[in-house]
């Protein structure tokens, strides 16, 4: 016997009873296929080749464990909501549900109301602990594992320089090569009291004699009616970055580490920079997608679900899951492809999985009911 769930009804008490079980076996089967294919592998690798001790890999490999939860949880969506529904049609519930009178959209109620639930807390999830995590495993590989071994080519850096809590200024440069210490698309942002205050764009940079210098320049003045101003022009022009350029290298970010909300603060400095932004607003938007996935997997698993007749096992349910979540990720790296050249909208890009297979589980829906 289940123990109740206070406040729900018997019905969506019974469909998320029968969603629980498969919800948790997809985290662990899934995390474990990712861990083996691809974590334990770059373990090895490193320790191998590398001569990476134990220590530092298993702390790279527990860095690295919650991008890969995040990564299951609209696959185990999925996977649970086939599985539910697969057996409450084998058992000739859904039939019995429907001779009373019931829709299956009434059943699909505490499917998407669950899914949301666990949307919710992926896109938290995502703003919080993974962007942590992951900066803290790039870190560990590129400086104790690879002893800065990593490429000193550098492209859209973004730099935030903070005093007691309060913004101060914003360094953005399009191309940074450390090892040589130049630097090209240099932007500088002077912040007062929260408010943008002053612009400084340059052609280029260079480090000489333990300063960085930038050339080919103007400083703008930004009223507090945001009216922009420019103040004078510079051929050369010192720096005011405290940071050689190994310092500089080791205080960056990479765009994907970011969170949703860091990564916009991100484009909106280097929009000023007039490079190309479409790969940014692709990817900002696919952090926000991506978790909403699992409402789309879980329509679309219980929809297909409900529409299967018999009884079959774990092991079928799990193949069908990896069919719709191989050919979902296959439309989502076509169009952000499409979306990162231009050829597509950076929004629709990354919406337009979302869209299709929500469609598609609604059609499925449709069959059902």
């Amino acid at each position: 016997m289940r123990k109740p769930i206070p406040g729900l009804r018997i019905l969506d008490r019974l469909i998320l009873g029968e969603m629980a079980g498969p919800f948790v076996f997809g985290i662990l089967i899934f995390t474990m296929i990712f861990v083996a294919g691809d974590l334990l592998f770059q373990a090895a690798r490193l320790i191998i080749e590398r001569g990476a001790s134990l220590g530092a890999v298993v702390r790279l490999f527990i860095y690295r464990l919650p991008e890969v939860v995040a990564l299951t949880l609209p696959m185990s969506s999925l996977l649970a909501s086939l599985l539910g529904m697969t057996r409450l049609s084998g058992n000739s519930e859904l039939i019995a549900l429907k001779s009373l009178g019931i829709s299956f959209y009434r059943i699909l109620r505490p499917v998407i109301v669950a899914s949301v639930l666990v949307s919710a807390g992926a896109l938290l999830f995502n703003e919080t602990v993974v962007p942590f995590t992951a900066e803290a495993a790039e870190k560990l590989l590129r400086y104790e594992i690879l002893k800065n071994q990593a490429s000193a080519l550098q492209e859209k850096v973004f730099l935030r320089d903070d005093n007691g809590g309060e913004l101060r200024r914003v360094l953005y440069i399009d191309h940074l090569d450390t090892g040589a210490g130049v630097m090209s698309g240099v932007m500088v942002h002077e912040f007062e009291h929260g408010r943008l205050t002053r612009t400084s764009l340059a052609r280029n940079g260079t480090w000489r004699d333990g300063e960085w210098w930038i050339e080919g320049g103007q400083v703008f003045e930004v009223s507090e009616r945001g009216v922009v101003r420019l103040l004078f022009r510079f051929d050369r022009q010192k720096l005011a970055l405290n940071l050689s350029p190994a310092q500089l290298q080791r205080r960056t970010r990479r765009p994907s580490d970011m969170s949703a909300h860091e990564l916009w603060d991100y484009i909106v400095q280097a929009r000023a920079a007039g490079s190309n932004l479409s790969p940014l607003w692709v990817l900002f938007h696919l952090k926000l997608a991506v978790p909403w996935a699992c409402i789309v997997m879980a329509v679309l698993g219980a929809s297909f679900g409900a529409t299967r007749q018999g009884r079959s096992g774990s092991g079928m349910g799990f193949g069908i899951s990896v069919v719709f979540v191989f050919a979902y990720y296959v439309v989502m790296s076509l169009c952000r492809a499409l979306g990162e050249t231009g050829n597509m909208t950076p929004l629709l890009a990354a919406w337009s999985p979302n869209v299709v297979f929500l469609a598609l589980g609604l059609f499925f829906a449709g069959r059902v009911d």
